[in-house]
């Protein structure tokens, strides 16, 4: 019954519209006074200005998704009408042969308000959409006015966001119905562990909408706070004293871990050698490199030793300013060789206190991530195989562990594991994959 309402609202809304662009022939047809006339142009401005402005209520209680589907519904109007539009005008014109000033304003009126309507239907998706990249928005700043190219930019951006709508709105419905079970309430709280290069800023997380999906869920989400990059046994002390400080604040005998890339190994180091096995319940690494990664031996080799202390002395300037106390480039990146690897693998050995769990990202090809790892994807691949452009499969295994595709051709790269671009990827919920992780966590006992 909704949804038959639902078409009927949509079908009397685009009628205004199609009627208003129409409003010569119209008034034309209508043998009356002006006065009449004006009333009906009036009221046809005023029921057009609605549609515009109007946003239907939708059972998703979200003012970014309403602005996002009438953007959407202005579009398909504007799309539909014109072509209306191509059957009216030849039929009103040969039936009743009006003069040429009535010709000229009859094809400029649908014209003018259709652009108008679909104008505003694509400014409401790009202003609300975070789907919609930095490319799309260039492209449309520069060629919205070059026809066809136009239409095919159109295009993409009516459909970025359905897409968005339709999975945001699905998403927030799944949590109001599971809100109350709180699947994701462990027994001990969960102390997310970035990677090397990144920090636990307040403005930006480093986890994208994933801590916001857990916290819904009832999960109590705490951060490791390490430096953005040091040697990991620096790395693992910082992370001690935020276990003992998590364990103090919660009154927590114990806590699980999910830790990111060089995050897994920090939290090896401190699990094994630091004494907080007694103090972790868990530890579940994602596309952490157990292994090392033959690239970095490869590019250390290659590398001119000045460019090597360049980059380093810039990278260490720069987040020593954005918080870092001591940052250490060059410590974090020998750190993750495979020939370090094998030293760390040898004197860190797992603790039986401790369950391990491991997961795995890999891309399909270099089109599935942005700059860099496009290409570091290539150089890995002829030197490992599959990967996810930073870290090879099999050295992420480590414990119980679990490949992570994408169907289609998408693949899921270093980034997007952790939703680092706040991106929907077709046939994988980032989001949902770590409730589901945690939900285990508690299945578990932990």
């Amino acid at each position: 019954m909704v949804t038959d309402m639902k078409k009927i609202l949509h079908f009397t809304e685009f009628l205004f519209l199609l009627i208003f662009c129409n409003i010569i022939p119209v008034c034309t047809i209508i043998k009356s006074a002006v006065l009449f006339k004006v009333c009906i142009i009036t009221a046809l401005t005023i029921l057009f200005l609605f549609v515009l402005i109007h946003s239907e209520k939708i059972t998703v209680d979200s003012r970014k998704l309403r602005r996002i589907n009438k953007g959407c519904q202005l579009v398909e109007y504007a799309g539909f009408a014109a072509v209306s539009e191509l059957f009216i005008l030849p039929l009103y014109i040969a039936k009743a042969a009006p003069p040429a000033a009535n010709i000229v304003f009859s094809i400029a009126f649908p014209v003018i308000f259709i652009a108008f309507t679909l104008f505003c239907g694509i400014i409401r998706i790009v202003v609300s959409s975070k789907q919609v990249k930095l490319t799309d928005h260039i492209l449309l700043f520069l060629f919205w006015w070059v026809p066809v190219v136009n239409i095919f930019l159109f295009r993409k951006l009516y459909k970025t966001g359905r897409r968005e709508f339709t999975f945001e709105s699905d998403r927030i419905e799944l949590e109001n119905a599971r809100a109350e079970n709180e699947i994701c309430k462990t027994k001990y709280p969960v102390l997310m562990v970035h990677g090397i290069f990144f920090r636990d800023w307040q403005y930006f997380n480093y986890w994208g909408r994933v801590p916001a999906a857990l916290i819904r869920n009832g999960a109590d989400i705490y951060y490791g706070n390490q430096q953005s990059a040091g040697a990991i046994v620096r790395s693992a002390e910082e992370l001690k004293q935020r276990i003992l400080e998590v364990i103090s604040e919660t009154g927590a005998e114990k806590v699980n871990i999910i830790a990111h890339s060089k995050g897994g190994l920090d939290s090896r180091y401190a699990i094994s050698r630091l004494g907080m096995d007694k103090y972790v319940a868990t530890l579940t690494t994602i596309n952490t490199p157990h292994e090392g990664c033959n690239m970095v031996d490869f590019l250390l080799s290659k590398c001119p030793q000045g460019l090597v202390n360049f980059v380093s002395k810039r990278y260490n300037g720069i987040f020593t300013k954005l918080g870092d106390n001591k940052p250490d480039f060059i410590s974090g990146v020998r750190d993750l060789s495979a020939v370090s690897a094998k030293e760390f693998n040898r004197t860190v050995p797992d603790s039986p206190e401790v369950v391990y769990r491991s997961y795995m990202s890999v891309m399909s090809s270099w089109r599935s991530a942005f700059f860099p790892l496009c290409f570091s994807y290539l150089l890995i691949k002829k030197l490992d195989g599959e990967n996810d452009g930073l870290v090879y499969a099999e050295s992420a295994r480590h414990g119980d562990f679990e490949l992570i595709r994408a169907p289609r051709h998408r693949g899921i790269c270093h980034g997007d594991v952790i939703d680092l671009m706040r991106e929907n990827i077709e046939g994988y919920d980032v989001r949902e994959f770590y409730i589901k992780l945690v939900e285990n966590l508690k299945k578990s006992g932990f």
